[in-house]
């Protein structure tokens, strides 16, 4: 004799489910995590890198730039920048700021000494070498 759908079997199917993805969840997040260190390339955080960090948050970078797909699309993604361009071109670009060519957005000229560019290209070398999955995905940015 068949008795249909029983709140038993609602009850066991709601708390069977709610233990298997809670279980799917935990396995999720401790695969995720023990990824984290070899993509982020944090041992190769260097004093550097940090104090260039520092420039690209005080100085507001994020506010026109993205980095890795984070920030604003007023200017161009430079998560691989020291790729596409390597850091002679970066210091040279940053110095010659703003261009003055009509038209055109204009990075502001903060002023940086030889020391922050370097520090400001090692953060930007460091982010270029984090596994990001091929993100962005494509050369340009």
């Amino acid at each position: 004799m068949a008795q249909g759908f029983t709140s038993q079997m609602a009850r066991n199917i709601f708390y069977g489910g709610t233990v298997f993805f809670v279980l799917l969840f935990a396995v999720l997040i401790f695969d995720t995590e023990s990824r984290i260190p070899q993509r982020s390339k944090s041992a190769e955080i260097t004093p550097a890198v940090v104090r260039g960090k520092h420039l690209w948050e005080t100085r507001n970078c994020i506010g026109c730039h993205t980095l890795l797909g984070e920030g604003a699309y007023f200017a161009p993604e430079l998560g691989n920048v020291y790729q596409r361009r390597g850091a002679d071109f970066i210091k040279a670009w940053i110095k010659a700021q703003p261009t003055g060519a009509p038209g055109r957005r204009q990075m502001p000229n903060f002023g940086f000494d030889e020391k922050q560019l370097d520090d400001l290209v090692e953060f930007l070398k460091w982010t270029n070498g984090v596994d990001t999955e091929k993100w962005p995905p494509n050369i340009e940015g």
